[in-house]
């Protein structure tokens, strides 16, 4: 009859460790905004792909592994979209539940879309956005059972330039942080990112709808992403197809800067497979996520459990 309990318990614990919840990033108001109605919108594509539009209200959703698999490690996801839209599924969701059955924490967020008539100032809205679902996942580490010290972030496409963003311009609170929580993430994952805006990386429209058609030269280098590593910026890993649309260069530059820096990073490269295939490049049997793992515990921000 002991045993009966314990089993049930055990079952249920990791039960309820494998649930899903979606809470608002911020619990008042939401900084950088103007009142504006919510006018998002989600649709599946023919490709059934989760697009969500005019984000404005953003949220994280957690996952956590079951307790029996649970290594402490964390990351919080960044969908892309092109700044544009999201797309939140096979870049944000079903990534998190392959991350839980690897017995790492996962957290998609919802950043907020660029937007003039949302946003008193459009360009560091993700970016605020993605300090604060770091900042949220230290907070609350003891309670969902994370190590503070190994949290990183991953982004694909757009949501590459928002993760890469937030590793190299950590220096600067965007969010109001009274604890003082350390906003840099301990790693990052950057899946066929953007990274440069500069005239040298071939990137059509991407940065229109973060920075305008005509930023000034000052702010291109300040999120050219490239150009902003440091040897205290986190080892990264990348994943890119060399007939991507969204030039490879954005990924090989980002990878020489942070080479030229002393700073670990590997690098997966496909032949084929464009942009936009999330975990499952179908002109390759090599699946990245296997990477990222042997990469994770390579450089023990993972244990085997």
């Amino acid at each position: 009859m002991k045993f009966l309990f314990i089993l049930a318990a055990t079952i249920l614990s990791n039960f309820i460790s494998h649930t899903q919840t979606v809470i608002p990033l911020y619990d008042d108001n939401i900084p950088n905004s103007k009142p504006y109605p919510d006018e998002e919108t989600s649709e599946y594509t023919k490709d059934s792909i989760l697009i969500i539009r005019k984000i404005s209200r953003p949220t994280l959703t957690i996952f956590l592994p079951p307790v029996s698999k649970n290594t402490g490690a964390a990351v919080v996801i960044c969908p892309g979209g092109g700044y544009w839209v999201t797309a939140s599924r096979h870049e944000g969701t079903d990534v998190a539940k392959r991350f839980n059955e690897l017995g790492i924490a996962a957290f998609v967020l919802k950043y907020r879309i660029p937007d003039v008539n949302t946003m008193l100032n459009r360009e560091i809205g993700p970016l605020q956005d993605a300090q604060r679902a770091l900042q949220l996942v230290r907070i609350h580490a003891r309670k969902w059972k994370i190590d503070a010290k190994r949290i990183g972030i991953m982004g694909f496409s757009a949501g590459g330039h928002l993760a890469s963003t937030a590793g190299t311009h950590y220096m600067h609170d965007y969010i109001k942080n009274p604890r003082n929580t350390n906003l840099r993430p301990d790693f990052m994952i950057l899946v066929y990112p953007l990274i440069s805006f500069t005239d040298s990386v071939e990137n059509p429209g991407s940065g229109d709808q973060l920075l305008g058609k005509n930023p000034s030269k000052e702010k291109t280098v300040e999120y050219s992403n490239e150009l902003q590593v440091t040897s205290k910026t986190p080892p990264a890993f990348l994943v890119h197809a060399k007939d991507d649309p969204l030039s490879i260069k954005n990924s090989l530059v980002f990878k020489e800067a942070l080479l030229k820096h002393g700073v670990p990073v590997e690098m997966y490269t496909y032949e084929k497979g464009g942009h936009g295939y999330g975990m499952h490049n179908k002109t390759s049997n090599i699946l990245w996520m296997d990477l990222v793992y042997e990469w994770l515990k390579r450089m023990k921000f993972i244990k085997d459990y």
